[in-house]
């Protein structure tokens, strides 16, 4: 029996995905459930699975995006399993190969007659080649066109590449590669938000004493009774920002069109960086968990975002975003917010500076925090009471967001 596989739906909303690598070869044989190929939607990166053991005829090639329920493979349920087979089917392109040669013997025929005169169209890009010239600013005249009577086609014109100069010396190699959907995805996003929102950015500085105070006190109790989790900084950074949005119900709101459409909960989505690119998994009603389950919710969703198990369900919905760019030492930055979400909380790194402390100079580990956020749906009063609440909430940790005890917070 020949059994067709389709492309499954990985959520409501995606209609098409790309086939970004075949784990397998034409002519294999594959089990039931063996991972087969990996598609990319524009959320997340998925495997897909053999849903029969058999012989299998693949019918798209790897970058070709494809239709959700689309035929991408045949799988052959009645073929043996011995890989004795597999080379007789390859043996027989093999044989005809030699009756292809004939046509070639002739090409040199015809080569020699477009080369004998310049056509008119030689070095002239089409209507198509000349909009992406101008938009590369490159100039017909340094394009080799390939088409008819040398013609620039949009291939030519999407291959070009701008000069660099004139080289002075060493290796200049280039490499173009196909963004990935996902990747596309993520940047078109990112453009949408520059261009349809009116996005502002407020500043603050945290101290982050208190904090580092606790964690060394209670990371190696907190580590022991809860089965190796580490007590890091983003469950501190989430409980605050889980206060904050409900003393400032707007910066936890939308836009739709002409109305607002406001959350009595807080799914938190958080940035983190996985080897397909940024994916943003969400911790869903952070309000109602403790550090633990902060803590634990954000290693599991790390986990899966870096082993490329991450789902598109992992990453539907959020309300607010929290982003660290500290991780990798950015002092400061003005995080984009990630639509269609109003806010976004950006972490930075951890620096010692100097600062004054009851009329003293005092050293203090310090950290910058910024707020995008939509203006066009949060004031200004509500954007800087916002910010100023996570840094009350930081500085203040055991008061503001353990109820005076910390042991009982973090479950000791």
């Amino acid at each position: 029996m020949i059994l067709e596989m389709k492309v499954p739906s990985p959520g409501e909303s995606i209609k098409e995905v790309e086939i970004a690598t075949w784990l397998v070869k034409d002519g294999d044989y594959v089990e039931k459930d063996q991972a087969i190929a990996e598609v990319d939607s524009d959320k997340a990166t998925l495997e897909l699975p053999a849903e029969m053991s058999g012989v299998i005829t693949l019918k798209a090639e790897e970058g070709d995006t494809v239709a959700v329920g689309a035929v991408v493979c045949l799988i052959d349920t009645d073929a043996a399993k011995p890989a004795g087979s597999a080379p007789a089917a390859a043996e027989a392109p093999k044989a005809e190969a030699p009756k292809a040669e004939a046509p070639k013997a002739e090409a040199p025929k015809a080569a020699p007659a477009p080369a004998a005169a310049p056509s008119y169209a030689a070095g002239t890009p089409s209507p198509a080649a000349r909009k992406i010239l101008d938009e590369k600013n490159i100039a017909p005249a340094t394009v080799s066109g390939t088409g008819k009577g040398g013609r620039i086609t949009k291939e030519d014109a999407v291959n070009a590449v701008p000069s660099m100069g004139t080289p002075t010396g060493g290796s200049r190699g280039t490499e173009r590669t196909k963004l990935s959907m996902l990747r596309r995805k993520v940047a078109e996003r990112l453009v949408s938000a520059k261009n349809e929102t009116a996005m502002l950015t407020t500043f603050n500085e945290v101290n982050m004493t208190p904090i580092n105070q606790i964690r060394n006190e209670y990371k190696d109790a907190f580590k022991a009774k809860h089965g190796g989790l580490g007590l890091g900084f983003m469950s501190f950074f989430t409980k605050a920002v889980t206060r904050a949005l409900e003393l400032y119900p707007d910066v936890n709101s939308m836009m739709d069109g002409d109305y607002k459409i406001a959350y009595d909960f807080a799914d938190i989505s958080i940035a983190v960086s996985g080897p397909k690119g940024l994916m943003v998994p969400v911790v869903r009603n952070a309000e109602l968990l403790t550090f633990r389950g902060i803590e634990a919710e954000i290693k599991r969703l790390a986990l899966r975002a870096r082993d490329g198990q991450i789902t598109v369900d992992d990453m539907t919905g959020g309300t607010f975003t929290i982003t660290n760019g500290g991780v990798f030492g950015s002092m400061l930055s003005t995080p984009i917010i990630n639509p269609p979400q109003s806010g976004i909380l950006g972490m930075h790194n951890i620096i010692e500076r100097p600062i004054a402390v009851n009329g003293k100079v005092e050293i203090h580990p310090m950290m910058y925090v910024a707020l995008s956020y939509d203006h066009r749906i949060i004031d200004g009063r509500e954007s800087v009471g916002f910010l100023v609440a996570v840094k009350e909430a930081l500085e203040n940790p055991v008061e503001l967001l353990m109820n005076g005890d910390a042991k009982r917070a973090l479950e000791l």
